[in-house]
């Protein structure tokens, strides 16, 4: 089982960033997905929620309106769109596949000017 996540970087305040998890050794479209993000000396946080079919989505308060999650089940990838972005949303991103509990190593995202 393989769960890479990759777009992470620097951006200045206001911009945009997609993530995206790549996944491999498992059925993808069978299992929801989520994205984390872990701030310096703070706590894992979920930030957002997919369902299998991508019919059903779920954001924490700290970003909705903010933050898009979307899957592609035939390239077996969920992505993160996050726009407006906030030196708060400075974190690293990890993608989890719900209920296998797998994590990716993850991905940092820098928000500052």
């Amino acid at each position: 089982v393989q769960v890479v996540e990759s777009g992470g970087g620097l951006v200045q305040p206001g911009g945009s960033l997609r993530l995206s998890c790549a996944v491999s050794g498992f059925t993808f479209s069978t299992y929801a997905m989520r994205w984390y993000r872990q701030a310096p000396r703070k706590g894992r946080e979920m930030v957002a929620h997919i369902s299998s079919t991508g019919g059903t989505t779920i954001y924490a308060d700290s970003v909705k309106g903010q933050f898009t999650i979307s899957r592609d089940n035939a390239k077996k990838t969920v992505y993160l769109q996050m726009n407006s972005l906030k030196p708060e949303d400075t974190a690293v991103y990890y993608c989890n596949v719900v209920a296998l509990n797998y994590w990716g190593q993850g991905t940092q995202v820098t928000v500052s000017s």
